[in-house]
């Protein structure tokens, strides 16, 4: 598989394992789990994560486990019709303020597409989209997104995390860097594993 192919499946994982439905299929899906947090150690596939929460968790890496990087992009690099992952939340206007970006490769476009419930923060929201207009304001953008099903505004104020997907591998998981694996499968015995992992890269940390 090219890489192209691997940042395909990885962004497809990542949108899939982050959308929340609702119904019987979901039900009869693995239970999995969304992890964020920085590596405490890497000792051959077992990567352990002292997440956001603060305990450190241990998740069992597939023998074929898909790294990828996340980098940050300039603020530029959202442009009419590019396809993005927002997370977002209302203010005490009603609007939506982004919390960060994705800009997704090409590749990925129509991954995840919709407007879902997120937990990056209580009350949060994830839009998967392509861009409209972008509308420069004194205090950022606004964007119009359109998806299948309907269509949001997002302020994105300046200073906001912009990232997108690179080419990784094991190398990145270092003692500090942060990760965020978007669907850890968890066992009945609720030991954590995983053939995906995102890793922070530039001193990024993947915002997500």
């Amino acid at each position: 598989m090219n890489k192209t192919r691997f940042i395909v499946a990885a962004i497809t994982a990542l949108c899939l394992a982050g959308v929340a439905t609702l119904g019987a299929a979901q039900a009869q899906q693995p239970a999995t789990k969304r992890v964020r947090g920085t590596v405490e150690a890497l000792d051959g596939n077992a990567l352990m994560v002292k997440t956001r929460e603060g305990p450190v968790v241990k998740i069992t890496l597939a023998d074929n486990v898909v790294v990828m990087g996340i980098t940050a992009v300039p603020v530029a690099d959202i442009k009419p019709n590019s396809y993005v992952g927002i997370a977002s939340k209302k203010g005490a206007d009603g609007a939506l303020r982004a919390i960060e970006v994705l800009v997704f490769p090409e590749a990925a476009r129509g991954s995840g597409e919709g407007h879902n419930p997120w937990d990056l923060q209580p009350d949060s929201m994830m839009t998967n989209a392509t861009v409209g207009t972008v509308t420069p304001g004194a205090n950022g953008r606004s964007l119009e997104l359109t998806y299948k099903d309907g269509k949001q505004t997002i302020l994105v104020p300046d200073g906001v995390p912009v990232v997108t997907f690179s080419p990784g591998d094991k190398a990145l998981l270092t003692k500090g860097v942060g990760v965020f694996i978007g669907g850890a499968q968890v066992a009945a015995d609720g030991s954590l594993s995983t053939g995906r992992v995102l890793a922070g890269k530039g001193g990024v940390n993947p915002p997500m």
